[in-house]
């Protein structure tokens, strides 16, 4: 099958390159997909599992890439809840090899049926996003209706989901973000814009919760904005400082099948629309790892045709 490899961890982008690489195996409890389109995460050749498995083992040649939608090929021994031929999509295992590849193996419990009406690349867009959006928002600031909220780069993957969760449920948005990203937020449902080059955050006021996507000196100024008993949450770093009478959350999204089937009701009624800015073939992956052109939403890759 083909697939984007990386082989050593010093080469970074420029090392990532299509070739041929075995089928997957099909552990217990596995799936293998055939991928039609896959997302990716631009750090992901700094994070150590990019590199070695669970125990710490070399796993180079890696295949990054943990997103995925698709259409399930082969079931391993024991999986249940899915079948052969079943559209779907979800995110893959930190530790194992990726999405951008031809075939993928991935646990039965990571994945969630895609319905006939949602587009591939829609798909892809949604797994790590909507998952860390509604988990950020809901599971650890515990936003509800009424609360003021402030997203950083709430143009991006995640921001723009956040965007949209926030406002159904009823809170005040402000979003952040360079000023070519104003319209796109304001058209996705926030009240209020701040330009990350020109504003000061603190004209943002006091804020309920902070949702920060970016880290470094924009989550330390961060941390003053938050009224007493309110909260931060990132998933850039772990905060150096808590809230003033307040507090401070960073988090790596976890697996949810019965969230991932929810966002993918919210795409099919309209509530939700994944941002996507740029659909890649699969031999252009480098490029779009380097994101030469930035574009708001995310960057997904095309694996195969429908």
């Amino acid at each position: 099958m083909r697939a984007i490899i990386v082989r050593d961890r010093d080469s970074g982008i420029a090392g990532l390159t299509v070739t041929d690489m075995p089928y997957p195996h099909a552990a217990e409890n596995d799936v293998v997909v055939r991928v039609h389109a896959a997302g990716f995460t631009p750090g992901e050749l700094g994070w150590p599992a990019t590199w070695s498995d669970r125990a710490g083992r070399d796993r180079t040649p890696a295949i990054p890439g943990h997103e995925l939608a698709g259409v399930v090929v082969e079931l391993g021994y024991g999986t249940t809840g899915l079948t052969v031929g079943q559209r779907v999509f979800g995110p893959t295992d930190w530790a194992r090899d990726g999405s951008l590849a031809e075939y993928t193996a991935v646990e039965a419990r990571n994945l969630a049926p895609l319905a006939a009406d949602i587009d591939y690349t829609v798909a892809a867009a949604l797994p790590i996003s909507g998952l860390t959006a509604w988990q950020g928002l809901f599971d650890h600031a515990h936003l509800t209706c009424g609360r003021t909220v402030l997203i950083h780069g709430a143009a991006g993957g995640v921001g723009s989901i956040a965007v949209q969760l926030a406002r159904e449920v009823g809170a005040h948005v402000i979003g952040t973000g360079r000023a070519g990203d104003r319209d796109i937020m304001l058209g996705l449902g926030a009240q209020a814009f701040l330009d990350l080059d020109g504003d000061d955050l603190r004209d943002a006021g006091a804020v309920d919760v902070v949702f920060d996507v970016i880290g470094g000196r924009i989550l330390e100024r961060s941390t003053e904005l938050v009224r007493p008993g309110g909260t931060l949450v990132t998933i850039a770093m772990p905060p150096t400082t808590q809230p003033r009478d307040g507090r401070a959350v960073f988090f790596v999204v976890e697996p949810n099948r019965v969230r991932l089937a929810d966002l993918a009701e919210r795409v099919r009624n309209g509530r939700l629309e994944p941002v996507v800015g740029s659909v890649r073939p699969l031999a252009e992956t480098a490029s779009a790892f380097a994101r030469r052109h930035r574009t708001p939403g995310r960057t997904i890759i095309r694996v195969a045709d429908e």
